[in-house]
């Protein structure tokens, strides 16, 4: 632990399939490679993708005898807000970032989470259907008409946390690439995200693209960052890794060392 205040990264999508979990255990694992005490809460006690993820990769570094840097983590079992930050003092004790995946839903334990970050990372598919979950847009001319209510419940909690500690929130809207999106079409979503953002104080940063690899890495609990027990890397495996790189960067969390994490993290 480096004795600064632990920095809590809180993954939060009302819609499901939108690589939530998988995006928050490469960046849990990306901390803890680069001698980052690393935290993680699962407040999904019903899925546990997260902690599922998580508990494969302790299986296959016993099976393999195999070193693979795992973060302390944890599954929320009893939903309720005294309970959250009972384990949220636990792990940050710990730990230097604590990464908290929540269900892709609105509930009040998602929302207690949510007020208590101090980045927010919500990760959105390319497309129309996805983006209506931070504004509307007008059918005829893609023009933004209003921020939405997901939107506005994001602001209002960071609004909350300022008046309670003062705290600043980054709020960061992860864009994936999805490889089937007409060219024009990711054009007027990029438009309505970038007016979006200026309206409702989010950041975006480039995403993951649609790769078979992040689905096949799950059994074994393994990410593009191991690379030595994943062994040889197609062009698929190195592309997905650069796609990492780009996101991790693009977060700009406070590590000890920005050199030396980009450094060891490109190896």
């Amino acid at each position: 632990m480096s004795g600064k205040p632990v920095h809590i990264v809180v993954f939060a999508n009302e819609k499901g399939g939108t690589g939530k979990s998988t995006t928050a255990v490469h960046l849990a694992v990306a901390l803890a490679q680069t001698n980052h005490a690393v935290g993680c809460i699962d407040l999904d006690h019903r899925q546990r993708t997260m902690a599922r993820y998580l508990e494969n990769r302790e299986g296959t570094s016993r099976r393999e005898n195999a070193h693979l840097p795992t973060p302390a983590y944890s599954t929320l079992t009893h939903p309720a807000e005294a309970a959250l930050e009972q384990e949220i003092a636990r792990m940050a004790a710990i730990s230097d970032f604590i990464i908290i995946d929540t269900p892709g839903r609105d509930d009040p334990i998602t929302r207690a989470a949510i007020a208590r970050a101090d980045t927010i990372v919500t990760p959105m598919n390319d497309s129309f259907v996805d983006l209506d979950l931070i504004g509307q847009v007008d059918a005829d001319t893609y023009k933004v008409k209003r921020p939405s209510f997901y939107a506005e419940l994001i602001w209002d909690l960071r609004k909350e946390r300022g008046k309670r500690d003062g705290g600043t929130v980054d709020w960061v809207v992860m864009r994936n690439r999805m490889q089937h999106i007409e060219a024009n079409n990711m054009r007027r979503v990029g438009k309505a995200m970038d007016e979006l953002s200026k309206r409702t104080g989010f950041r975006v940063v480039p995403g993951l693209g649609e790769r078979v690899i992040y689905r096949e890495l799950f059994p074994k609990g393994l990410t593009l960052l191991d690379r030595d027990a994943i062994g040889g890397l197609g062009i698929s495996h190195i592309a997905a890794r650069q796609e990492l790189r780009e996101l991790v960067a693009a977060l700009g969390l406070p590590t000890k060392d920005a050199a030396q994490a980009e450094f060891e993290f490109a190896q």
